[in-house]
């Protein structure tokens, strides 16, 4: 009996290529269509988000825009359409023209003396994980503020005390209302030493500093002593 050929490397190499051929060949009858189809979906969808960022980029621009003539309008006084513009701009899908908008807006319920609106606007602020933890620490600060005088000293000094330590970024703020709810609890040495820290601490503005220098003196504390209260 005839003995078959030995199969040689090519031999085998291209009836290995033939095979894949015709695999693929037979593939693209079956699901050619539907890959077409898949990236005419794919290139519309990168079309469309390409189009969403660049609407998204000239939309904040344009609300910034209108942001900006909102506060023109109230520092010349007109602000017959103020809270309706600003409530419309809280709505922005931009963080920053969201949170402007708001902080404009509880400014605006403060003129008007309703602080109970003021209050609820920072409050969602601060309560809002979306916004930045500057944002948020900003908007505790100016709740506590407009609420001090209803709340108990210690409980002014528990909400502030992660923002009360030098260093941090609104360090004189907020060290500033826990001083002064010190010296409601009767803490004079130790509203004394805070205030004196704020009033080295170079990364606190300077009007917060000249003030807390001139109050820890009338306290009686040096400002050029080293040592540093902690905020209970």
């Amino acid at each position: 009996m005839a003995q078959p050929p030995e199969l040689s490397e090519t031999f085998v190499r291209e009836v290995d290529e033939n095979l894949r051929r015709d695999q693929l060949r037979d593939f693209f009858k079956a699901y050619g269509n539907w890959m077409i189809a898949g990236v005419l979906i794919f290139l519309a969808a990168s079309g469309g988000f390409i189009w969403w960022q660049q609407h998204q980029v000239k939309r904040s621009e344009g609300q910034v825009e209108q942001l900006a003539q909102v506060y023109k309008d109230v520092g010349e006084g007109d602000t017959s359409k103020a809270s309706a513009q600003l409530d419309q701009l809280a709505k922005s899908g931009s963080t920053g023209v969201r949170a402007s908008a708001l902080f404009a807006r509880a400014a605006l319920a403060l003129q008007a003396n309703d602080t109970k609106s003021a209050v609820g606007i920072y409050r969602s602020i601060a309560n809002d994980s979306d916004f930045p933890q500057a944002y948020r620490d900003a908007a505790l600060i100016r709740q506590t503020a407009v609420e001090f005088d209803q709340l108990q000293p210690q409980d002014v000094i528990s909400r502030l005390q992660p923002l009360t330590k030098a260093g941090e970024p609104w360090f004189g703020s907020a060290g500033e209302l826990t001083a002064l709810a010190m010296l409601k609890q009767g803490k004079k040495q130790d509203a004394g030493q805070l205030f004196a820290a704020i009033a080295r601490d170079g990364g606190v503005p300077e009007p917060i500093r000249a003030r807390s220098a001139q109050v820890a003196g009338s306290l009686g504390v040096d400002v050029g002593a080293t040592a540093q209260p902690q905020a209970q």
